[in-house]
């Protein structure tokens, strides 16, 4: 067991479920997380995933300043919807960058698991660009990434980030429920402003 390792652990399990409560505080926890998941991922030759941690300390400080700028009476995010559109060429851009950064990484380093750690990046990247943009879409598309990360981390014997992301499924369920509470909330509210 790594003490690093548990420290990321629980600063990221902190960060996911102050997002699922739609906490703006949830962006700089993630900070902290991610800058101490970098390591661990180098150390593990995962480099798609030490990768995907500077992408998202540039996307947390994104989503840090657009959440400030979207908040209830309440102090907590305002939930957005997600249109087909948008989401669909989010979803070919993921693809897009899964094979590419698959190819990268197959070709040029020693990385442990090429293809799969690259998809699993794309895919993150898009549901966090989801969550910064305030999205309830992000949480399914998390629970999906998160099930596979699950068994990458168990593979490369990342006991304790397996866990972690075992509760990320778990924290992305409540995450769904949460948000979709509030996006009811919202639209009723619209709706009694506008009669």
């Amino acid at each position: 067991m790594s003490w690093i390792e548990l420290f990321g652990a629980l600063l990221s399990a902190w960060a996911v479920w102050l997002t699922a409560q739609r906490r703006p505080w949830c962006w700089p926890i993630g900070l902290l997380s991610v800058a101490v998941y970098v390591g661990i991922f180098a150390e593990a030759k995962l480099y798609s995933d030490a990768l995907l941690q500077v992408a998202f300390a540039v996307l947390i400080v994104y989503g840090w300043l657009r959440w400030l700028r979207n908040l209830d009476d309440d102090g907590r995010v305002q939930v957005a919807p997600l249109p087909t559109r948008e989401a669909a060429a989010h979803i070919a851009l993921g693809v897009i960058g899964s094979l590419m950064l698959g190819f990268a990484m197959h070709r040029w380093t020693d990385a442990a698991l090429p293809w799969l750690d690259a998809t699993l990046t794309a895919f993150s990247l898009v549901a966090q660009w989801w969550q910064a943009r305030r999205h309830i879409a992000a949480w399914w598309l998390w629970i999906v990434v998160d099930v596979i990360y699950v068994g990458e981390y168990v593979y490369k014997h990342l006991l304790i980030t397996s866990v972690l992301y075992a509760g990320f499924i778990v924290l992305a369920a409540i995450g769904v429920r949460s948000w979709r509470q509030a996006g009811r909330a919202h639209a009723l509210n619209s709706k009694a402003a506008a009669a």
